[in-house]
């Protein structure tokens, strides 16, 4: 027996099985598929996301059936917290839902491949490298994905910076209105917490070529989480020009904002 196949029979509900194969994803014949997907691997992740999200992180989510149950759709969300806890969670809110589920991608970047072991796990959780090219092929194939247009800008924020977004590029609204996905804005509370940073100590973030090396708790903080999920929006293909495309932008940031700020109100203690 194989350590994939022990884990998932110690692990793995018949629930959760069942859910899983019903989504289903386009697989090849050794069961994975172009960028590393594999679904035994996913259950086995998921198993182990549902006692986070349930028990250690206690998520809340408000508007996951805002997500289009079919179709190609940019989950545009706020980032942060060093690891991508956020993109976790959102997939998994997405996955287990009762009506309709579907299991998203996630954009990641670039640094992330390059961690030992990490990369690859990733991969076979339906993550993605943050590229162009892989976004477009994945909205041709008329599937969700979880996108942060803040980069690393985000996910490497001091604390002192916690909510405030930073400057959203402006590839994902190309793609929006190219493949014409439903964009859909997601605010995510609580991350933030979770790995507060106190500074960036760039000097060493250079030698060991990362985007940032942050002077953070050594453990994940078991921050309460809330998720919640705006209103689809709609953008037509139209050739503008580029200014027009930021204002674009603006509007999703803006609404992203929005649910911010929502889960900050819902909010009612960090831990």
């Amino acid at each position: 027996m194989s350590l994939v196949e022990f884990l998932k029979r110690r692990l793995v509900s018949s629930e959760l099985d069942e859910q899983i194969d019903r989504i289903g994803k386009p697989i090849g014949s050794l069961g994975y598929d172009p960028w590393g997907y594999n679904n035994d691997t996913l259950k086995i992740g998921y198993a182990i996301t549902r006692e986070i999200f349930e028990k250690y992180f206690r998520v809340e989510v408000d508007g996951i059936d805002r997500i289009p149950a079919e179709g190609p759709v940019l989950i545009i969300a706020n980032h942060s917290g060093q690891l991508p806890i956020d993109g976790l969670l959102i997939g998994f809110a997405l996955a287990s839902r009762k009506t309709r589920p579907r299991i998203p991608r996630a954009m990641i970047e670039r640094f992330f491949p390059t961690v030992p072991y990490l990369g690859n796990l990733l991969n076979q959780f339906g993550a993605v490298l943050g590229d162009p090219v892989n976004c477009a092929k994945i909205l041709a194939n008329d599937e969700a994905v979880i996108v942060f247009p803040e980069g690393v800008r985000g996910s490497g924020k001091l604390y002192r910076d916690r909510y405030q977004l930073k400057r959203f590029g402006n590839g994902f609204m190309h793609l929006a209105m190219k493949y014409k996905a439903t964009v859909v804005p997601v605010g995510v509370v609580g991350c933030e917490e979770t790995i507060p940073a106190l500074a960036n100590i760039k000097p060493l973030a250079k030698v060991l070529g990362l985007p940032y090396f942050p002077l953070a708790a050594p453990v994940v903080l078991p921050a309460k989480i809330h998720i919640c999920v705006g209103e689809p929006m709609f953008f037509d293909d139209d050739d503008i020009p580029e200014e027009q495309v930021t204002a674009r932008v603006e509007l999703v940031k803006a609404a992203v904002g929005e649910m911010v700020k929502r889960g900050l109100n819902q909010r009612k203690r960090i831990f």
